[in-house]
Formats: structure tokens, C-alpha cells, sequence
């Protein structure tokens, strides 16, 4: 009798493993950098909703994402650990990768206070690591449905509506706008999207206090212009360079 249960029981492990599988399959995925907190945190929580597959990209294994996201780890700026999520995803379909992650470390500081490691780190984590993702995890997201590259970018990164200040921040989003339209034509064939977004300006630790949004106004009004986009027309938002309330920024 105790042989027969444990065989049950092992039947049912099985197929409630099955199971999964197939929800998951189901299911579309999207991967965050930088979701747990801010803008990142608001994106997982929303998409967690919308009954999405997240996969919450975090530097800490101890980082506290939203329940029913997958904290995973990635320092974003690590190529090992870059190598290590690749491996872990596997042929795993991404539909949307949402490159997040950022740092404004020259806030409020003059040129003249901005050290050279601080204006190089900034290139490092804003512009290149995105870049570094995105290609690889190309494969992944060309074997998804949706197909889609979304980088988290900023208005100040805009050449024609440049203010004064935030010397590293600006040149290293400015670079980032670069950076994807050139890779929205490499992977143009592949019927991929690369779009760039400003979130507005956020009331989160990074845009503080006399932000003039909310992060729930600020996610809403992106997925307003990410979740319409697919293979069919991408044409349409392949390489642009979006506000968050779905007008275009002039470069």
C-alpha cells in the first residue's frame, strides 16, 4: 500500500510539474532589469497583474520583487553574471525585455565635482550593459510572439531640449538613444522592436520628491505604447524614441 501512494504521489509531483510548464508556456514573459524598486518595481507589479510571466532582474538574490514575480540575478554591469541569466533562461521565449536599470550618480553635482569613475560608471551601467543584455538575449526574444526591446532612457538625453547640468547622466542616456537605433536595425530582420521610453519625471529615489508623476501614471501611460507593439507593426516603433504619454521626443 505505501508503495502504490508513493507512486501516486510521484505521478501527481509529475504532472503538477506539467502543469506548469504549460501555464508558463501560456503564458507571455517579460524580463526587468532594476525591478525591485522605483519604476522597475511598478513595471513587475503591473505586468504580474495583467497575469504576465515576470522575471525580475535584481543586482541582490536578496532584493524584495513583487509576489508572483521571479526574482532572478543580474548585475547588470557583470559580464559572469550576464552569462550565468543567459544559461538559466536557455531557449526560455522572452516577449519583452525591458532594459531598466540605471544610476544617475551626478545629481545636483557641478562639472567640476563629477569624478571620472562616476562619469564612466554611469556609461558603464546606463548605456553599454543595456546594449550587453540586448544582444544576449536577442535569441530569446526573437523566439517570442511579441518581440519587443524596450530601454528605459530619459528626456535628458534629448539633444534638441537639453538643459544645463547632469553632464554624465545626460551623455551616458544620450549614447544609450544611439546605441539602439543602431541595434534596431541589426535586429530588424528578425521582426524585433527596439524602442526607447521616458518614464516621466517620477517620484521614486532617483527622481524624488518634486517629481511630477506617479510611478502607476508613469507605467500606464508606457505600457500605453509597448504593449501595442508587434512583429506587424514594427514599423511603426522600431528605433523611436517615446514620452511617456506616447508622443515622440525630438532627438
Amino acid at each position: 500500500m505505501a508503495a502504490v501512494c508513493s507512486e501516486i504521489f510521484g505521478w501527481l509531483f509529475i504532472l503538477q510539474g506539467l502543469n506548469e510548464t504549460k501555464r508558463y508556456e501560456q503564458m507571455p514573459t517579460i524580463l526587468i532589469t532594476g525591478a525591485n524598486r522605483g519604476i522597475g518595481y511598478a513595471l513587475a507589479e503591473s505586468y504580474v497583474k495583467d497575469g504576465w510571466r515576470v522575471l525580475a532582474a535584481c543586482r541582490s538574490a536578496d532584493a524584495v520583487v513583487p509576489e508572483g514575480a521571479e526574482a532572478c540575478v543580474l548585475d547588470v554591469a557583470d559580464p559572469a553574471s550576464l552569462t550565468r541569466l543567459k544559461e538559466a533562461l536557455a531557449d526560455t521565449p522572452v516577449d519583452i525585455l525591458w532594459n531598466n536599470a540605471g544610476v544617475y550618480l551626478d545629481k545636483g553635482q557641478s562639472l567640476q565635482d563629477i569624478s571620472d569613475e562616476d562619469w564612466l560608471r554611469s556609461f558603464q551601467v546606463n548605456t553599454v550593459a543595456p546594449i550587453r543584455i540586448a544582444d544576449a538575449l536577442a535569441a530569446n526574444v526573437a523566439a517570442s510572439d511579441h518581440k519587443v526591446m524596450v530601454f528605459t532612457s530619459s528626456i535628458m538625453a534629448s539633444l534638441t531640449g537639453n538643459g544645463e547640468g547632469a553632464y554624465a547622466y545626460r551623455s551616458s542616456k544620450t549614447a544609450l538613444n544611439m546605441a539602439v537605433r543602431c541595434l534596431s536595425k541589426d535586429l530588424s530582420e528578425q521582426k524585433i522592436s527596439c524602442l526607447m521610453q521616458h518614464p516621466g519625471h517620477v517620484r521614486t529615489d532617483m527622481g524624488g520628491d518634486e517629481g511630477a508623476i506617479d510611478t502607476a501614471t508613469s507605467v500606464a501611460g508606457m505600457r500605453g505604447v509597448v504593449d501595442q507593439v508587434n512583429p506587424n507593426n514594427q514599423a511603426e516603433f522600431n528605433g523611436q524614441y517615446f514620452n511617456y504619454d506616447g508622443s515622440l521626443i525630438p532627438w
